[in-house]
């Protein structure tokens, strides 16, 4: 007996291109491979009721309390930036009793070559975030390459890649070693190899140690970034920017910088010592203003998921 079509039968037609090759078909235009290649679209949450009426900052994971309309303008002049530099802003959908921290929606998803790795939060107080990226995600046609689960604790801000055949994971208080596993194996499916690594203490995510500018330029937080990871990039032949100030480092969030293309950042306003070493190195840097929303202990790189750059 012949076998009908869903079968292998004579309408049958093997499904042939692989995941990266039907993004742009199949899947919206997404994907990314480095931390600095020119930026094309990315992913907010301005922040709404949520951020009102909170009495203390501490439960909410803050370092103090923002104005909430203050956070909202400063937040339209973010997405305003990346808008004026052609960058396509999206925004976090169906947001309805969101909670006080969503609008670091870096901490949500990793972008790959082939798709988004959504995370699963460390902290009782924002868990359960994940879901509001995966809705969005989906709608937006955006493959979902893999999820962290099980005991696995992942956060986005904990992934930079060094190259587009290397990433480096910082696994510590947000992250732990069996989330981190877990992505290195998808990263690995698709001819990525990780380089996983502890955090220091007191430091959040490995991008408040480290920030890959250009394919070989890395700003450092120079007492705090794992000396592995420091002496994988000198071997790399990278140039080694130290953060200048530490005052700049605390306070006003320094490192906390989004490549907008190579060596060309989006910085938070007031880090004057920053913006000199940067451009010693040839790097051209805008500011944004971004005080109000750094209350909640996360500036510019933070905000931004990123959901599109140049690749290859």
């Amino acid at each position: 007996m012949k076998p009908n079509s869903a079968h292998g039968g004579d309408f049958w037609k093997a499904r042939t291109d692989t995941g990266r090759q039907e993004i742009g078909t199949i899947w919206t235009q997404c994907g990314a491979d480095s931390e600095y290649k020119t930026l094309r679209r990315v992913l907010l949450h301005k922040p709404g009721p949520e951020i009102e009426g909170i009495d203390r900052p501490e439960p909410v994971l803050w370092n103090a309390l923002p104005d909430p309309k203050l956070a909202r303008e400063q937040h339209e002049g973010l997405a305003q930036k990346y808008r004026d530099f052609g960058i396509e802003v999206n925004y976090l959908q169906n947001t309805e009793n969101a909670p006080p921290n969503l609008y670091f929606v870096r901490d949500l998803f990793v972008m790959t070559p082939e798709g988004a790795i959504l995370t699963r939060l460390a902290s009782a107080a924002r868990a359960g975030e994940e879901k509001f990226a995966a809705r969005t995600l989906a709608n937006l046609g955006i493959p979902l390459v893999m999820s962290v689960h099980s005991d696995g604790i992942f956060e986005g801000a904990d992934l930079e890649f060094v190259d587009e055949s290397l990433v480096f994971i910082g696994i510590g208080i947000r992250t732990n070693e069996s989330g981190a596993r877990q992505v290195a194996t998808t990263l690995k499916d698709m001819g990525i190899d990780t380089v996983i690594f502890q955090t220091t203490y007191g430091c959040g995510h490995i991008d408040g140690v480290l920030s890959i500018i250009d394919r070989k330029k890395a700003v450092v937080y120079p007492t705090r970034l794992s000396y592995m990871a420091y002496s994988i990039l000198k071997d790399r032949g990278f140039t080694i920017i130290d953060l200048p100030d530490m005052n700049e480092a605390e306070t006003t969030m320094a490192i906390n910088m989004v490549p907008l293309a190579p060596s060309c950042v989006l910085m938070p306003a007031g880090n004057t010592k920053m913006r000199r070493a940067l451009e010693e190195h040839d790097v051209e840097c805008h500011e944004v203003e971004v005080s109000e929303l750094m209350k909640g202990g996360g500036s510019v790189h933070c905000m931004t998921g990123i959901l599109q750059r140049d690749m290859g």
